[in-house]
């Protein structure tokens, strides 16, 4: 028996058994955002996160403050909310939104 046709018949093997082994390594996915950000952008942004979500990766959305951004905390609170809302269908709230410094993160798995 060929040495050579016999190790490229395992190695065909295994890729087959990849390829059959439906196992998929979930990762986070982080979507930044601006308190100002524009509702079409977010539509955008949101249906990036909905790719994600379907394919089965947990999505962080991450909105940065600058200045005078801070005094206006609720907006982002308001920007997490409808994400939420739009998402609801294919996923849950691990992590509500939560101020950390001038980052507020928001964490979504796939249902």
């Amino acid at each position: 028996m060929n040495y050579g046709k016999w190790l490229y018949q395992q190695k065909r093997k295994v890729r087959e058994a990849h390829k059959k082994h439906q196992y998929h390594h979930t990762t986070l996915k982080e979507i930044r955002l601006r308190p100002e950000t524009d509702k079409h952008d977010l539509d955008i942004k949101v249906n990036h996160a909905r790719e994600f979500l379907q394919k089965g990766h947990k999505v962080q959305f991450t909105i940065f403050f600058r200045g005078r951004q801070m005094l206006h905390k609720e907006q982002g609170y308001a920007i997490l909310d409808d994400i939420t809302q739009s998402l609801q269908d294919v996923a849950k709230v691990e992590r509500p939104g939560k101020m950390a410094g001038r980052r507020m993160t928001s964490l979504l798995v796939p249902k």
